[in-house]
């Protein structure tokens, strides 16, 4: 009787065309189609948080909420006395002082002279980085020998640098560039050197034995491999110089967003103050905006 039973089983499924599939469940038959969802999971009328993400100018608009009410605080707390005017001057009066300062031609060669500090001893740092992560990342000895005075440097604050750096380099454009550099050295040393002791051995097997060695096996094969890191590396440099140019900016300069901070601080002028720590905020992440367009094509490029 079962031997019966399974022959007409299988004569059926044979007849029926499908070999050994699984019936669908009364359950899973009946269920309809979800109202919210479509066919993909996404919602029907096409609306996903992925979606909004993806597109460009939704990314800004969102990005811009929590500056926009940052300053609608900012003018309603001014507005309702909480703060004085030489404790926290309305947006307005800063943006007065910008433009008198505008005006008087100082305003531009303030952000000019900074950003020309910043991007300078960034790129030396960048690269010195760059050189000694790599050295440090592919050789046992190289790491064994720099990696602790490396690391004990690392922990030095940078306002310690200050004195030495006037002592050894005067107050001219050199010891602010140096100290600029310090600060963007040590993000790309060691994000360079970690990613590369971690790349994948086979990858270099084989590299190797189409007879890469040496620089050519480093520029073709290990940083290629390790991009997304080198450039994270990168924009903590970049964010770590424009940390430093203040610093520097205390080593006896007349010019830059560091000296406007402090000579508005000793002048009493919050207002200049508060345009200064703007500007660098600004300026700062639209630096960081166009290293993050050279990371992505970068990726798309090597990675």
């Amino acid at each position: 009787m079962a031997d019966s039973g399974n022959s007409s089983l299988t004569g059926n499924s044979v007849a029926d065309g499908r070999a050994a599939a699984v019936p669908a469940t009364p359950a899973d038959a009946a269920q309809p189609d979800s109202p919210v969802k479509g066919g993909g999971g996404a919602p029907a009328n096409g609306w996903s948080p992925a979606g909004i993400l993806a597109n460009g100018w939704a990314r800004l608009l969102l990005g811009l909420i929590i500056p926009a009410a940052v300053l609608a605080a900012w003018q309603l707390s001014t507005a309702a006395g909480v703060f004085s005017v030489v404790q926290l001057p309305p947006p307005a009066m800063v943006l007065e002082a910008g433009l008198d300062l505008l005006q008087r031609g100082q305003l531009g060669q303030h952000i000019a002279i900074s950003t020309q500090r910043v991007l300078i001893g960034f790129a030396a740092g960048a690269a010195l980085g760059l050189v000694l992560g790599s050295l440090v990342g592919l050789s046992r000895f190289a790491d064994a020998l720099l990696a602790p005075t490396i690391g004990a440097l690392r922990a030095v604050p940078s306002l310690a640098w200050v004195p030495l750096l006037i002592l050894w380099m005067k107050i001219g454009e050199d010891s602010k560039i140096t100290l600029i550099l310090i600060g963007a050295f040590f993000p790309v040393f060691t994000t360079v050197s970690l990613a590369l002791r971690h790349v994948d051995r086979n990858l270099v097997e084989a590299a190797r034995a189409f007879g890469l060695k040496g620089v050519k096996l480093l520029t073709t094969v290990q940083l290629p491999a390790v991009v997304p890191a080198v450039f994270s590396g990168l924009r903590l440099a970049l964010a770590q110089a424009w940390l430093f140019l203040v610093a520097a900016e205390l080593i006896a300069s007349s010019m830059g967003l560091g000296f406007l901070l402090t000579d508005s601080q000793n002048n009493g002028r919050t207002d200049r103050l508060l345009l200064a720590i703007v500007l660098l905020a600004v300026i700062g992440k639209i630096t960081d905006a166009l290293l993050g367009l050279a990371e992505k094509w970068a990726v798309k490029r090597w990675a």
